[in-house]
């Protein structure tokens, strides 16, 4: 009398394999019985000259012998056969590339990858890539930090928050575009060229994280390959330089408004000039620890992304020295109303030369003295070089930029004292130095 699958596995020694049928188009169905008794079900083939068993399941012996549906407590024969037939059909398509073990492996690496997915989905988003390019950049002492924050709070978060909500490896250059466009509409070309440099900057910190040490390890999580700002453009007009530099004799009229201002405005403000009107933010930014005989240390934040401030000593001719020593720096912050515990804040210092100057010179703003020192100091040929030297401009070249260590002190103390005496000479220009 034929022995029946149910009387075999009943029959079967613990820990031993039972051969139950052949399925098709390869391999068998196996059975092993536990020390516990309960018994495993098996699909098995040969794969170049070794045995490979996948499991199935538990063996259900209270399961309708022709059910092909899995039950609650395990597989029937039929179900078990049904199951081992599908492993088998998968073993053979992929069987040039390893069989149902290679097929296996590749399911779960992109189960693996859709898990990723989903976290990058969840985590990695647009908000948390610009929220990291600002934290790196507030970090390595960029003052542009703030900036960045406002525009991408204002103008990406506010009226795109679904945006900021998606993964930042999934926008596309597209929305960015249309993010751009609505401040366009809004006439605020320079913001649009603002948040396009920005977001850029951060894309880019990204998609270079795996090549640079330097950059922190949470960029390398979003996955960047690619970034979408790449092809957008920008708008040129808005980027225009400022056209209105002050004229010489209006460089007069403010420092003889602010000569003999009292108080802390009128130290600050005859500082600021008096070392060649730097740009405002880093100014503000001095530190006592930064002050020496002769010298201020400033650092400048601006530059490519990812790079370090760059150290930019400004000499004191004696008239600067006085009004820093008016100053009183102490504390951390050399120029404070706080005792040194925070600095003068950069409108703050804009608003008090506009006080200065008042109706004399129209429509004054303070960021034209920057402009108006070099202009004047064009007219007195001191060279480009020079006086991007001393106003810390981009320094291009990779002479410049990797071999010359030199810091210009004689050369900017020189500029800064025919500044000083040009402002001083109210009734003609000095000679043009041929320095």
């Amino acid at each position: 009398m034929m022995t029946t699958p149910g009387k075999a596995l009943s029959d079967l020694q613990p820990k031993k394999f039972l051969r139950i049928s052949k399925v098709n188009p390869a391999g068998s169905l196996e059975a092993r019985k536990r020390s516990t008794g309960a018994v495993m079900l098996y699909w098995r083939v040969t794969l170049n000259g070794k045995t490979v068993r996948h499991p199935i399941g538990l063996y259900d012996s209270s399961a309708p012998p022709k059910s092909i549906i899995r039950t609650s407590k395990g597989f029937s024969i039929a179900a078990a056969t049904r199951e081992a037939e599908e492993l088998s059909q998968k073993h053979e398509v992929h069987k040039d590339k390893g069989g149902l073990v290679a097929f296996k492996a590749a399911e779960r690496i992109s189960l693996q990858d859709a898990a990723d997915a989903e976290l990058r989905a969840r985590e990695f988003t647009l908000q948390k890539l610009l929220d990291s390019y600002c934290d790196f950049q507030q970090k390595r002492g960029r003052s542009s930090y703030k900036d960045a924050r406002s525009i991408f709070e204002r103008h990406i978060k506010d009226p795109y928050p679904q945006v900021m909500s998606q993964p930042a490896n999934t926008v596309t250059m597209e929305q960015f575009v249309e993010m751009m466009r609505r401040l366009q509409t809004m006439g605020r070309g320079r913001t649009s060229n603002k948040l396009r440099s920005y977001v850029r900057a951060a894309y880019e910190i990204a998609r270079h994280a795996k090549a640079n040490p330097a950059t922190p390890l949470i960029f390398l999580k979003f996955s960047i390959s690619h970034n979408p700002l790449v092809e957008t453009v920008v708008d040129a007009s808005s980027n225009k330089a400022d056209k209105n530099p002050l004229k010489l004799e209006q460089m007069r009229i403010y420092w003889n408004s602010i000569k003999d201002l009292k108080g802390r405005p009128g130290s600050v403000l005859r500082l600021h000039l008096l070392t060649g009107a730097q740009r405002i933010e880093q100014f503000v930014r001095l530190q006592t620890s930064e002050i020496h005989d002769q010298v201020i240390i400033l650092w400048d934040g601006k530059g490519k992304p990812g790079q370090p401030p760059r150290e930019n000593p400004i000499p004191l001719i004696p008239a600067a020295k006085i009004a820093l020593a008016e100053c009183t720096p102490t504390g951390k912050f050399a120029l404070s109303t706080k005792d040194g515990g925070t600095h003068v804040h950069a409108t703050t210092l804009s608003k008090w030369a506009q006080a200065a100057v008042g109706e004399l010179i129209p429509n004054f703003q303070a960021k034209q003295l920057r402009s108006g020192v070099e202009t004047l100091l064009s007219s007195a040929r001191i060279s480009k070089d020079v006086r991007g030297r001393l106003q810390s401009h981009g320094i291009s070249g990779v002479q410049d930029k990797n071999y010359d260590g030199y810091d210009y002190i004689d050369q900017k103390r020189e500029a800064l004292e025919i500044l000083f005496a040009r402002l001083n000479d109210s009734h003609q220009p000095l000679p043009a130095s041929s320095k």
